[in-house]
């Protein structure tokens, strides 16, 4: 249980799952169409006929859901949202919004995105709290909680898109952003004029930490008093080529981010029609799966036995996307305070990039806290930040002083 589960959280960070996406794409091959998602059976998820004519963080439909044991004193409700994909086309996203008993009418808002490791519709967050299987959302409750506790209202964006874009970085961004301005848009949730938080770890905080550097450009009128996220990618091509493509206890999740890929980009990758005949079966397996059927699959698999293609390593085409899905590389900086954790001996992300982001940060003039964990682990380096980047989110709702690290 302990070296699989930790092998389990280790991955979810994205970056063994990432560099996957610099194999299997050749140009001498005929372009198929993606792997998409079997969609999902309640219409509540389907696109209206007008999203084309409707604005980022137009509220499409809304609803409450059943009362909820994760969260006894709070009213748990779903909003689908329009937002934009990779490619500039509009689609309808969606986020779970959490409003506690004791939340005051502009109190605090924190948008927090959970680590999901998946390709099917049945795992969105929406999705799994109402399931048997909530392992990532667990690990990330006590948390959420003591949010609640102190009154806030808690915005849980579906960030992977309504194709369920694993490993798409960028897009995680564009859809948090949009998902708070939805949430403002209904005046029932009481946070029209709230301040806004945002938090994440591992691939959460991917999406996190894109948020905070696409808010200056992509929505500009958010009042974001600080981004709190840790343990993430900060290079996803530097990543990929430190991992290559050998034999991986968690290679499923490796396989899921390609297909994930090829979904949100594709016309600049081709997958499906790269697959030999185990690629094929794989691929049908974990389509619609979560985390579980794709660790299950891809056990101390390589990228090397889904494909009979000798050049998959050849694609520069691939690479520039990674390239344009890597934080390091984007020119974009937060334009409001940043708490940053992880561990300084991270066996699976490349911390160099970490360092160098930040630096650009600093540079930058941004408000910059930086916590290293006193573990050289990916996984236990989560909670040990978790509640201090809380705390430290509480003081700046109150506009009080905290620690700077520049």
């Amino acid at each position: 249980m302990g070296r699989f589960f930790r092998a389990l959280v280790r991955a979810s960070a994205m970056g063994l799952m990432l560099a996957l996406a610099a194999t299997l794409v050749g140009p001498s091959h005929v372009a198929a169409a993606p792997l998409m998602p079997t969609p999902d059976p309640d219409p509540f998820y389907a696109a209206p006929p007008d999203l084309a004519d409707r604005a980022n963080g137009d509220v499409l439909k809304m609803r409450e859901k059943p009362w909820h044991v994760y969260f006894p004193t709070s009213r748990v409700f779903e909003v689908l949202y329009r937002s934009t994909d990779s490619e500039d086309k509009p689609i309808a996203a969606n986020t779970t919004y959490i409003l506690p008993s004791n939340h005051a009418p502009d109190a605090p808002l924190l948008s927090y995105q959970h680590i999901i490791n998946a390709l099917g519709t049945k795992c969105k967050v929406a999705s799994k709290l109402y399931t048997s299987d909530p392992m990532n959302l667990i690990l990330e409750m006590p948390g959420l909680n003591l949010a609640l506790a102190r009154g806030w209202a808690v915005a849980l964006p579906d960030h992977l898109g309504p194709r369920m874009s694993y490993g798409a970085a960028k897009l995680g961004g564009q859809l948090t952003l949009d998902a708070i301005r939805a949430v403002k848009n209904v005046p029932e949730f009481m946070v029209t004029n709230s301040k806004v938080g945002l938090g994440g770890y591992s691939g959460g905080g991917m999406a996190t930490a894109w948020a905070a550097a696409l808010a200056g450009t992509y929505a500009p009128e958010l009042p974001i008093i600080g981004s709190a996220y840790g343990g993430v990618p900060m290079n996803l091509t530097e990543m990929a080529r430190a991992l290559g493509s050998q034999p991986h206890i968690a290679f499923g999740l490796a396989a899921i981010a390609l297909l994930g890929l090829e979904r949100e980009y594709p016309d600049r990758i081709d997958v499906a029609s790269q697959l030999n005949g185990y690629g094929r079966w794989l691929a049908d397996f974990v389509i619609n799966g979560c985390t579980n059927e794709a660790m299950f699959v891809g056990f101390y698999k390589s990228a090397g036995q889904l494909t009979d293609n000798p050049n998959y390593m050849d694609t520069p085409a691939v690479w520039q996307l990674l390239d344009e899905n890597s934080l390091e590389l984007f020119p974009g900086i937060p334009n409001a305070p940043v708490f940053e954790w992880h561990s300084p001996i991270d066996g699976l992300i490349p911390v160099p990039a970490i360092d160098h982001t930040l630096g650009r940060y600093c540079a930058a003039g941004v408000d910059l806290f930086t916590m290293l964990t006193p573990t050289p682990d990916h996984l236990s380096a989560a909670p040990l930040g978790m509640f201090q980047a809380l705390d430290w989110l509480d003081k700046k709702f109150q506009n009080l002083p905290t620690a700077r690290s520049c």
